[in-house]
C-alpha cells in the first residue's frame, strides 16, 4: 500500500537526479504533495510560489518557454480551479511543455469536505485542447507515468490521491501515454476504471466469478487521449460495460467512454461514479460507501447491465 502522491515524491526527486532541467514549482503545500522531497534535494530548483496558483501555472509555463521540464503541483481542486484561466491560456493554448501534477483529487481527501474534493478535474482538464489527462492506480503506474509525461513535449495534467492504495502492477508493467491495459480476462460484461476503481474493479471482477459470472477489467490510467481500440474490443467481445471512477460521471472517464461507443459501437452501458453532486466530510473508506464506489457496488451494476444486454 502506497499513496499515489507518495510515488510521486519519490520519483521527482529520481529526476532530478538525471535531468538538470527538471524544475518543480508548489502553491505552498510541498508536505502534502510530497514535492517537499525534491526540494530538499535540489533547493535551487524548486520554487515555492505561495498561495497563489494561477501565478504558478504561469510561471511554470515561462519556464517551459525557457526550455526546462516544470512539474507544478497543488492540489486538484486548486490547481484546475483557481488556476483554469492559466492553464488553458499560458499552458495548453501555446503548448507550453508544463506538467500539472495534482494531488488530493476526488473524495478520498476525506474530511476536508466537499468544497476541497475535487469530482470534476478530469472533466475540465480533458475539455481542453492539446491536454494529456492522466489518472495512475497506484504507486508503480505512478512512477512510470511521472517519468512519461517528463519525456512527452506537451501539456499533461497528473491526478493523484491522498490515501494508500494497493499496488496492482509489478516491476514488469509498462505504461504507455494513451494505452489502456487489459487486467483479467472476461466474456460476460468489462469493468473499465481508472484510478483507485480499478482495485474495487478486480475485487468485484473476483466476486462475480463466485456466481459463474466473467467480467474482463481493463484499466484506462490516460483518460486523454482515450484508447478508443480497447474500449471498443472490450464492447464487441463482452457485449456490456462497465465503468469506474472516483470522479462525477459527467464528462469524466464514464463521459468519455459513452462518447466512444455512442459513436462507433453502442452497448449497454453503466456508470459508477459520484452522480452529478458535490462530496461531503467524511472518512476515505466511509465516503467510498457513502458514493457507491465500492467493490459491492460494482457487483450490483454488473448485474443491471447484464439484464439490459
Amino acid at each position: 500500500m502506497i499513496a499515489t502522491r507518495d510515488a510521486y515524491g519519490e520519483v521527482l526527486a529520481e529526476l532530478g537526479a538525471e535531468n538538470a532541467d527538471v524544475v518543480v514549482l508548489d502553491a505552498d503545500l510541498s508536505g502534502s504533495t510530497k514535492t517537499a522531497v525534491f526540494a530538499r534535494k535540489f533547493p535551487e530548483r524548486f520554487f515555492n510560489m505561495g498561495i497563489a496558483e494561477a501565478n504558478m501555472i504561469g510561471t511554470a509555463a515561462g519556464l517551459a518557454a525557457a526550455g526546462k521540464i516544470p512539474f507544478a503541483s497543488t492540489f486538484a481542486i486548486f490547481a484546475v480551479g483557481r488556476a483554469w484561466e492559466q492553464m488553458r491560456q499560458s499552458v495548453a493554448y501555446p503548448k507550453a511543455n508544463v506538467k500539472i501534477v495534482a494531488t488530493h483529487s476526488g473524495v478520498t481527501v476525506g474530511e476536508d469536505g466537499g468544497s476541497h474534493q475535487s469530482v470534476e478535474d478530469i472533466a475540465i482538464t480533458r475539455a481542453v485542447p492539446n491536454m494529456t489527462v492522466i489518472v495512475p492506480a497506484d504507486g508503480e503506474e505512478t512512477k512510470q507515468a511521472i517519468r512519461a509525461a517528463a519525456a512527452y513535449k506537451g501539456p499533461v495534467y497528473v491526478r493523484l490521491g491522498r490515501n494508500k492504495v494497493p499496488t496492482i502492477f509489478g516491476n514488469d508493467y509498462r505504461f504507455t501515454i494513451g494505452k489502456g491495459v487489459q487486467l483479467r480476462e472476461g466474456t460476460d460484461l468489462t469493468f473499465v476504471a481508472t484510478g483507485l476503481m480499478t482495485a474495487q474493479a478486480l475485487a468485484a471482477a473476483e466476486e462475480l466469478a463466485k456466481g459463474g459470472i466473467s467480467a474482463r477489467v481493463v484499466h484506462l490510467a490516460t483518460i486523454k487521449p482515450l484508447d478508443e481500440e480497447i474500449i471498443v474490443a472490450a464492447a464487441r467481445e463482452t457485449g456490456a460495460i462497465v465503468t469506474a471512477e472516483e470522479h462525477s460521471i459527467v464528462g469524466g472517464l464514464g463521459g468519455a467512454v459513452a462518447e466512444c461507443l455512442g459513436e462507433r459501437f453502442p452497448t449497454p452501458l453503466v456508470r459508477v461514479g459520484i452522480k452529478d453532486r458535490f462530496g461531503t466530510s467524511g472518512k476515505a473508506e466511509e465516503l467510498l460507501e457513502y458514493f457507491g464506489l465500492m467493490p459491492e457496488d460494482l457487483v450490483d451494476a454488473a448485474r443491471e447491465v447484464l439484464a439490459r444486454k
